[in-house]
């Protein structure tokens, strides 16, 4: 009996070893890329000035984002990054030598060429917001309002409007 026993014992011995997990059949790998698209620098390019054309004292000529003669910014960079946009250089007003013309601003941003149509935003606040994803563009509009008081002196006014915009690193 003894001898049986120890049969079925090294049976019982034999068959655990066989159902025992291999230590390769407990592990699984894979692998991933690593990678990372480095943008290019921001530009900015005027494609039109703010144009008031030509006014007549004692009446308010203004001009709005979508009109065709608004201020036209036109920003390229990294597709979908976040960008700060501010206007470095706003004139409060429009000078021919001593003389000055007081002019208030409106502004409307789009990541497309929408003809101004877009996001109103405040410009001497700027805003932040993401180029195109598909394009990497920003168009930024400027538009606005100038009051000309009966008796302005006869002249060109003109001032310069500087935007600048940077990566926010988002």
């Amino acid at each position: 009996m003894q001898k049986v026993f120890r049969i079925g014992l090294a049976a019982v011995a034999a068959g655990a070893l066989l159902h025992v997990p291999s230590v390769s059949q407990a592990q699984a790998t894979a692998s991933i890329t690593a990678s990372a698209t480095v943008a290019g620098a921001l530009t900015a390019t005027n494609l039109r000035d703010l144009s008031f054309g030509t006014v007549i004292p004692g009446f308010t000529r203004t001009v709005t984002p979508s009109d065709a003669t608004s201020g036209h910014f036109q920003i390229d960079g990294g597709v979908n990054s976040e960008v700060q946009v501010q206007f470095t250089a706003l004139p409060q007003n429009l000078t021919d030598g001593t003389n000055t013309l007081p002019i208030t601003y409106t502004s409307t941003y789009n990541t497309a060429d929408a003809g101004g149509s877009g996001t109103t935003f405040t410009p001497v606040d700027g805003v932040t917001t993401r180029l195109d994803a598909a394009t990497g563009q920003l168009h930024i509009y400027i538009g606005g309002s100038i009051v000309v008081p009966a008796g302005q002196v006869a002249g060109l006014y003109q001032e310069t409007i500087t935007l600048s915009a940077s990566y926010t690193g988002n």
